[in-house]
């Protein structure tokens, strides 16, 4: 636990470093409204990455789960199949809506 909080860490500080200097520069040639359209370039990376990665892991959950249903019952597989394409597309719906956002906010 402690490995992987100190990974996140510093990859939130490895992250952070562009933004610092883009924010360094725009307020070195006075204008603001280079650092807000760089604090919008990271807002919708972090938009999409965070609707990808738990996208991504409920996809995983979903098939595995399903996978191990149908290895149990097989006669169940069409019923299974059906509720498991519903879900993923349910769940790749979410994805779309970060995407979405991540479009709102550029500029």
């Amino acid at each position: 636990m402690k490995i992987m909080i100190r990974t996140l860490f510093w990859m939130l500080v490895i992250a952070a470093f562009p933004a610092l200097a883009l924010a360094a520069d725009g307020a070195a040639a006075g204008g603001a409204d280079t650092a807000m359209n760089a604090g919008k370039a990271i807002g919708a990376g972090v938009a999409i990455g965070a609707a990808g990665l738990g996208c991504g892991i409920g996809m995983g959950i979903t098939a595995g789960n399903t996978t191990a249903g149908i290895a149990r019952n097989p006669g169940a597989a069409g019923a299974m199949f059906t509720n498991f394409i519903l879900g993923m597309v349910l769940i790749e719906s979410i994805a779309i809506y970060g995407l979405l956002i991540a479009f709102m906010l550029m500029p």
